[in-house]
């Protein structure tokens, strides 16, 4: 392969082998779901028959009964709680489920007299024993919103299983209470306090109890993860981005994503050498880096090694988006991970742009146009503009996203006018006899990174929505038009999902799975933006650039691409904060990437979409 790459190293062998995760936390994992359903179910449903030990109970404290319900119950929520940790190898998640198994044992036996059941639970005590080097991953970087999290969704589960547990019990209530008295009594019961259900015998005594111990599990949880120490998610230190610049001012100019490694929300792992890097950021479980290690190409393998070595230490699933063929190249031939094409860059070589010609007709028309409706264009470098101008872009920058989660990852800088990006190219749409507004007479902004010393890759489009439709032809344009004063060659533009299978299921000839594929891809366009985005590129003539994404295995792709999504921001699991804290935060949150206007010519809805 060209690039001097070298041969693959011995690691790289031994994953090519099979990086796949071991089964027997796979296994462990489901078997103490199951177990922990089992622990529930005996301690919510009474016993259906009576047990061979029915006698010795009659022995036992009347109050006993309800502690082993509580008890079963407990335990059994806990360890589905842990399941997902141990499928996970999670060395924590080890731990408790050690010490939770011999006590969901006890409950069963206790309770429903089931030796069965408490065979199972020690049972799976004996396999997490005789397994236990296998669960060694390290714990996740967190914050304290899981605490609050787990408080929404313990809650949640805990009134759906409240009800279930209040009304099992049909034969020992008393009178027929509603829906509402039961609702009521699961609420009282989770503090600690008797409801309006009432019921015959020690019923009462196990309803409360087993309520009681959803109140505490949730409660517990929740203060144990509000008060934990702290792991923030991954930022880029001051140390790591200089490192990062000297790499960028060396062999940036090979990847056009090579700048957007410099977002602050991602962590970096070097190669031994420091000649080479791979910057990531870790979404649900899954280690997430974005275009090419940075750096040099005879260094890759290092950092790839360093990268998958502290995947498999925290058992995170290490995956790849938007890399190129030579990226992709040396990813799979390093560790063994396959390649999947993503969809295309487009790159427009400046000397061979112009608004000449047919196929440009569309594009001219439309910059002439709003030409003549007074507006006026502007592209400068960052470090040319003034404070009071840089605080008034980022201002409208803001205030024209047009979502409330700041979207991109991949291709997105997260960030305007820092003294540290005084190279970024920015481009700006002016109409003087405009209604005065908040930012003057600024309707439109474009800004550009660094692509080597003589390219530039779009970051993100802005408009005022009050703007004639057309703004993001007319900044593009005007950029191109001015690449040549700044010495620039190339220009990157959005990045077009799945646009080889766009461009190949319309044209005349294509089968019916390949017209079937982009009827798929035009449908999820109305929430996605795939052909709208692909056709707006397409009208700027550039080349297209495969980009790929490497994964593990096939069974990781829905569970990659839904990381991405959050990543990008398509998807927000998080719980949102008020308008005015965000504003306060701008500085430390991604920013989105490119957007990119439809291509329509009535103004009724004219929508910026968003490079995936």
């Amino acid at each position: 392969m060209s690039g001097g790459v070298p041969s693959r190293s011995s690691w790289a062998r031994r994953i090519v082998r099979g990086p796949r995760p071991e089964a027997a936390p796979a296994l462990v994992g489901r078997a103490c779901a199951v177990v922990g359903l089992l622990d529930i179910a005996a301690g919510v449903f009474p016993r259906f028959r009576h047990s061979r030990m029915h006698a010795m109970a009659e022995v036992l404290p009347g109050s006993f009964g309800p502690f082993a319900a509580a008890l079963s119950l407990s335990a059994g929520v806990l360890l589905l709680l842990l399941a997902h940790g141990l499928r996970r190898r999670k060395r924590r998640a080890w731990r408790a489920a050690v010490a939770l198994l011999p006590a969901g044992a006890a409950a069963q036996f206790v309770y429903r007299h089931s030796l069965t059941g408490a065979l199972i639970s020690l049972a799976l005590l004996v396999l997490l024993l005789r397994h236990r080097d296998e669960f060694a991953a390290l714990p996740d970087p967190r914050s304290r919103w899981r605490a609050l999290a787990n408080f929404v969704l313990m809650s949640a589960g805990s009134l759906v299983l409240g009800l279930v547990i209040v009304s099992v019990h049909p034969n020992r209530t008393i009178g027929d209470p509603s829906v509402a008295d039961r609702l009521t009594h699961v609420l009282y019961g989770l503090f600690g306090f008797e409801g309006p259900v009432n019921y015959e015998g020690n019923t009462s005594w196990t309803v409360a109890f087993s309520l009681g111990a959803l109140g505490w599990i949730t409660a517990v949880t929740t203060i144990y993860l509000a008060f934990r120490p702290e792991h923030p998610a991954a930022r880029l230190t001051d140390e790591d981005e200089a490192r990062l610049r000297a790499l960028l001012e060396k062999h940036g100019g090979r990847d056009s994503l090579g700048h957007f490694a410099l977002r602050r929300d991602k962590a970096v792992v070097f190669s031994p050498s420091g000649k080479a890097a791979v910057t990531y950021r870790v979404v649900s479980g899954v280690m997430l880096a974005s275009g090419d290690p940075i750096g040099d190409v005879e260094a890759w393998p290092g950092a790839i090694e360093r990268f998958m070595d502290e995947a498999k230490a925290h058992s995170w699933t290490p995956a790849v988006m938007g890399c190129s063929e030579t990226g992709g190249e040396v990813w799979t031939r390093e560790t063994g991970l396959d390649a999947l094409e993503l969809g295309d860059e487009a790159v427009v070589d400046v000397a061979d742009f112009s608004l000449a010609g047919r196929a440009m007709r569309n594009v001219r028309q439309m910059v002439k146009r709003i030409e003549r409706a007074g507006y006026e264009t502007r592209v400068r470098r960052i470090g040319d503009l003034g404070e009071a101008e840089l605080d008034r872009i980022r201002r409208a920058a803001e205030d024209w996203r047009g979502t409330d989660t700041e979207r991109g990852f991949s291709m997105a800088l997260g960030r305007i006018g820092d003294p540290a990006d005084a190279d970024c190219l920015i481009a700006t749409a002016h109409k003087a006899d405009a209604e005065p507004g908040p930012y003057g007479d600024l309707k439109a902004i474009l800004h550009f990174v660094p692509w080597g010393t003589d390219g530039v890759s779009l970051d993100l489009m802005r408009r005022d929505r009050s703007a004639d439709p057309g703004m993001n032809e007319l900044l593009i344009v005007a950029a191109l038009q001015a690449a040549p004063k700044f010495g620039i060659t190339r220009v990157s533009l959005n990045f077009a999902m799945f646009r080889s299978a766009l461009a190949r299921g319309e044209k005349i000839g294509a089968g019916p799975v390949l017209r079937a594929w982009r009827g798929l891809l035009v449908f999820l366009s109305r929430w996605f933006q795939i052909e709208s985005l692909y056709k707006f590129n397409a009208k700027f003539q550039p080349r297209w650039e495969p980009r790929f994404v490497v994964y593990r295995a096939s069974g990781d792709l829905p569970r990659i691409g839904f990381a991405a999504m959050q990543a990008e921001g398509f998807v927000n699991l998080a719980l949102p904060l008020p308008r005015f804290l965000l504003r306060r935060s701008a500085a430390a949150r991604p920013c989105s990437h490119a957007l990119a206007e439809r291509d329509v010519r009535d103004v009724r809805d004219v929508r910026d979409v968003r490079a995936a």
